[in-house]
């Protein structure tokens, strides 16, 4: 069975109006401009990449499971404001993803959650691989398991 998979981040497009809003817009969405203290630390779900110590990233709360299903979700994530929207290959790895505790989510057609478990991220290409063995299994979401914040997506490529 085909086990490759594609990680795919968020769109900046979907960010566009909150990217242009001013501090008390923002605060009316439950969203603010934060200045990256750390890094690793503000892993951004549209570059897939860690911002720099001193870098602008939007938090902000976002529908990252819109789906039909009671497992339907929303939480924060991080935006760099200069982010591109990252585009990766066929089983790559975005630098996010290593060096973190991960929840794996694996949903079904119906956008049932079937499985999950948690790894540490040096295991995540193995284990995302065990979970595509499963033909129910239709995509799944990734999330750090510390903090819980939603990661990235992964379908079969």
């Amino acid at each position: 069975m085909n086990t490759n998979f594609i990680i795919q981040a968020l769109d900046k497009n979907l960010f566009a109006r909150a990217m242009g809003m001013n501090d008390k817009e923002l605060e009316a969405v439950n969203a603010r401009w934060l200045i990256a203290d750390a890094s690793p630390g503000y892993p951004c779900r549209v570059s897939l990449r860690e911002a720099c110590v001193g870098e602008r990233v939007l938090l902000i709360h976002f529908p990252h499971h819109d789906v039909s299903s009671p497992y339907r979700a929303c939480g924060p994530v991080f935006v760099r404001e200069h982010a591109k929207t990252a585009m990766l290959d066929t089983n790559e790895i975005p630098e996010i993803l290593p060096g973190r505790l991960l929840s794996i989510r694996a949903y079904d057609s119906s956008q049932m959650m079937i499985h999950a478990q948690t790894i540490q991220g040096t295991e995540f290409e193995q284990a995302v691989r065990n979970q595509f063995l499963n033909e129910r299994v239709s995509y799944l979401q990734i999330h750090n398991a510390n903090p819980g914040c939603f990661s990235c997506a992964v379908y079969r490529a």
